[in-house]
């Protein structure tokens, strides 16, 4: 489903991919949509833990750069190509099944809250200025990643990817309290 997305994914393409049975299939999923609920929650888990391991204790400009280097270079290493796996997944399956859309709302809901938490300690550290919208800045920064995830999957390049999250970064740095 990742890479030959959901609406390109049949049931025989899992069956023949995971060595299960049919009916070992529809003992755990009711059908498709119970699977990409499935995979959504897989994927989700594996993309937060990620943010967390990666956001959880940055507390300085530089340490948000290197969280975008990282996230930078781990999608050049497939040339962008694929986008966030859970930015196509919500492309997909978000206009036809509300079940899924809200778990993709959930999880995109807490990756931009460590994104807050960043700046939050920031805020705190007497970087930011007191004044700045903790959650405008996070929700500009989400927008700057998954549009730079898109761009670079189309491009098959991730340099708009990195220049979308660095003029992201450069309005937060022109927040400073100093």
């Amino acid at each position: 489903m990742y890479i030959k997305g959901v609406g390109a994914t049949t049931l025989d393409d899992v069956l023949a991919a995971s060595g299960v049975s049919k009916s070992q299939l529809y003992h755990h999923f009711d059908g498709k949509d119970a699977l990409v609920r499935a995979v959504i929650d897989h994927i989700g888990e594996r993309v937060i833990e990620r943010e967390r391991d990666a956001l959880g204790h940055v507390s300085t400009i530089p340490g948000l750069r290197r969280w975008r280097d990282a996230l930078v270079q781990n999608n050049a290493l497939r040339h962008g190509a694929y986008g966030c796996a859970l930015g196509g997944l919500a492309t997909e399956v978000s206009d036809h099944d509300d079940l899924a859309r809200q778990a993709l709302s959930q999880l995109f809901t807490e990756w931009q809250g460590l994104l807050a938490g960043v700046l939050r300690r920031l805020q705190d550290g007497g970087v930011l200025a007191p004044e700045a919208s903790i959650d405008q800045l996070a929700t500009g920064l989400m927008g700057a990643v998954q549009g730079g995830y898109m761009l670079a999957q189309t491009a098959r390049d991730v340099t708009p990817m990195a220049t979308s999250i660095d003029m992201a970064l450069a309005h937060i740095e022109s927040l400073s309290a100093g």
